[in-house]
């Protein structure tokens, strides 16, 4: 396996984690108590519904920014983590968050080096 397959694998892997990690949780183990559970989900999914095409399809500049999004999940998750009810949570998502940053990342790295 390439890098760049390896770079997207990675990516799409923290991409589709994430995704379900935050409808799954949010909408079943531990729905929110002092907020409607559709404006969570609204809040929490629908930037990440915006490069989910671009992804699919490999395109580089996609992966780039969709990079830079990954770290508003990272701060998130951080900020979960340091609460102790939502510490499996926040590091859960913590996770996937910087698994989806680093395959991003590795694969417009690739890309680049490639001249694709």
């Amino acid at each position: 396996m390439s890098r760049i397959d390896a770079g997207r694998w990675l990516a799409l892997g923290g991409y589709f984690g994430l995704f379900l990690l935050i409808l799954v949780w949010t909408s079943l183990v531990d729905p929110p108590r002092h907020l409607p559970r559709s404006l969570v989900l609204l809040v929490l999914l629908l930037p990440l519904l915006a490069p989910l095409r671009g992804l699919l399809h490999g395109r580089v500049r996609t992966h780039a920014w969709t990079s830079l999004l990954s770290l508003f999940y990272v701060a998130v998750g951080i900020t979960l983590a340091a609460v102790a009810a939502d510490r499996v949570y926040g590091l859960a998502m913590l996770t996937l968050a910087l698994l989806l940053f680093a395959g991003s990342l590795l694969y417009v790295r690739a890309a680049r080096a490639s001249g694709s």
